[in-house]
């Protein structure tokens, strides 16, 4: 819905993800084009309990040469708990799905979680 990102070492980031669902973390490592290492956590949302807290988590991007395309390899760790890791998988798929249509010029039309 809307963010900033510093994109280098030590840089912050802010990503409003869904109505009043807020990431932010920092940068711990970008190599340009093959590489990204974040710090990942929600600022408190309205239902007042945050069990994935700023910088407790680490995202990791890596893109890997594939023929004529990329693959694009996700890994989100230290995450607290099992239920923790189902909900941030749902939302990894869900997004990921949107960028598989997005990257290559499709229109994945409006996103039914930003309602």
């Amino acid at each position: 819905m809307d963010a900033s990102f510093d994109a280098r070492p030590g840089g912050a980031y802010r990503i409003e993800v869904t109505p009043g669902r807020i990431a932010v973390g920092e940068v711990v490592e970008i190599d340009p084009p093959h590489r990204l290492v974040y710090t990942w956590g929600w600022e408190p949302g309205p239902e007042g309990r945050n069990p994935v807290p700023p910088g407790s988590s680490t995202v990791e991007y890596v893109l890997v040469p594939d023929g004529d395309g990329t693959l694009l390899q996700l890994t989100h760790r230290d995450l607290p708990n099992a239920e923790a890791c189902e909900r941030h998988a749902q939302g990894w798929e869900h997004f990921l799905a949107r960028l598989a249509i997005a990257g290559p010029g499709g229109d994945p039309g409006p996103d039914p979680w930003a309602a």
